[in-house]
């Protein structure tokens, strides 16, 4: 089977239609800022989840005035609630067609308030997609010879404010935070990319493979993503590899796809980028299908490309301001640590991955 979901709603204001799914209005940001709670029942403690981040985090959906209800952070949250039998606060503070600066200055330390709160147990935040978007969009407009600066100059971007973002959280988060948790890269467009340059390189004089190109410009932005993670005190969850790798092991080399694809913890940068740009390469397909088994396929990319594909409903975030609001848990039991639909949306796998990785009592 294959599915897509994902809603695209009108855009009111065609000038403000942002995030990485625009690039022609790519300087232009939009803050999606939503709080939902997690109600259990036979219970009144309440912990709280923060998220920052850009439009990945924000559950863009094409709207300018709405958002998915169930992003990552809140579709972690119903784990969460179920996990340590409490009611979870998911506070996403987000801002769609942000690059990494603009998340780290106006989003994690302009809004560090929510996650000093004394209810605080779990950080998270996201970045850099902007960057390398932008870069990418850079490049594809290139005549002539090829400039690859405006590559190196994203990931440079993307170190610095990755590393500035986990140490200033590390510094202002509150003293009772269990977890802290970066989320990498997935790479969107990845069978779009498989194309040629409209300009050349200045070595061979021959038009380049996008994809080939921006690969290893991705692989390195993950890279210290992770490694920051595992110097700092976080954990990252690598959507790279759950979003761009098969549930099944299509090489026959023993493992699983998804999880060869994954960040060893102490390795090193080159040997890293070998293995996704070279070594595992094959296993590597565009998210639009994500193979859950040989013959068994979901879409985890809406039809602009780009952003999540998610489950369930939207609520407000964008022109007229976010929102806030309360409900019961869809799922409130997982066979096996998952919910029933946990593989088959992007936002549902990346929430699921969040929760792998939480620890058992909020003490």
């Amino acid at each position: 089977m294959n599915i897509r979901y994902g809603r695209t709603a009108l855009i009111l204001v065609p000038t403000l239609a942002l995030g990485l799914a625009a690039p022609e209005a790519r300087a232009n940001t939009l803050n999606q800022n939503v709080s939902w709670t997690i109600d259990r029942a036979g219970t009144t403690t309440k912990y709280r989840v923060v998220a920052y981040g850009d439009s990945i985090y924000a559950g863009y959906n094409g709207s300018t005035i709405s958002a998915a209800k169930y992003a990552a952070p809140t579709v972690y949250a119903e784990y969460l609630a179920a996990t340590w039998g409490a009611d979870i606060e998911s506070v996403r503070r987000t801002k769609s067609g942000a690059v990494a600066s603009d998340v780290y200055n106006n989003k994690i330390v302009a809004e560090r308030s929510y996650m000093q709160s004394a209810n605080t147990r779990v950080v998270t935040f996201e970045m850099c997609g902007n960057d390398g978007l932008q870069a990418r969009s850079s490049f594809k407009g290139q005549t002539g010879t090829c400039n690859y600066s405006v590559l190196s100059n994203a990931e440079a971007s993307c170190k610095t404010y990755v590393a500035r973002a986990m140490d200033y959280i590390n510094a202002n988060a509150y003293a009772g935070t269990k977890l802290k948790v970066i989320a990498n890269l997935y790479y969107p467009g990845y069978n779009a990319d498989n194309t040629l340059s409209s300009c050349t390189d200045a070595t061979t004089g021959q038009r380049v493979n996008m994809r080939s190109t921006f690969l290893p410009s991705l692989a390195r932005m993950n890279y210290w993503m992770c490694e920051y993670a595992r110097q700092k005190g976080f954990r990252c969850v690598d959507n790279f590899a759950e979003y761009m790798g098969a549930d099944y092991d299509s090489n026959g080399d023993g493992q699983v796809d998804s999880e060869a694809l994954r960040f060893v913890p102490g390795e090193s940068e080159a040997s890293y980028v070998t293995r996704i740009t070279s070594t595992l390469r094959a296993t590597i397909r565009d998210a639009n299908t994500h193979f859950v088994s040989s013959s068994s396929s979901y879409d985890y990319i809406q039809s602009d490309d780009t952003h999540p594909t998610y489950s369930g409903g939207t609520v407000t975030a964008g022109l007229f301001g976010g929102s806030s609001g309360t409900g019961a848990a869809r799922y409130t039991s997982f066979a096996n640590g998952r919910n029933p639909i946990w593989n088959q949306f992007g936002h549902e796998r990346m929430g699921w991955m969040i929760s792998a990785v939480s620890p058992p009592s909020p003490f």
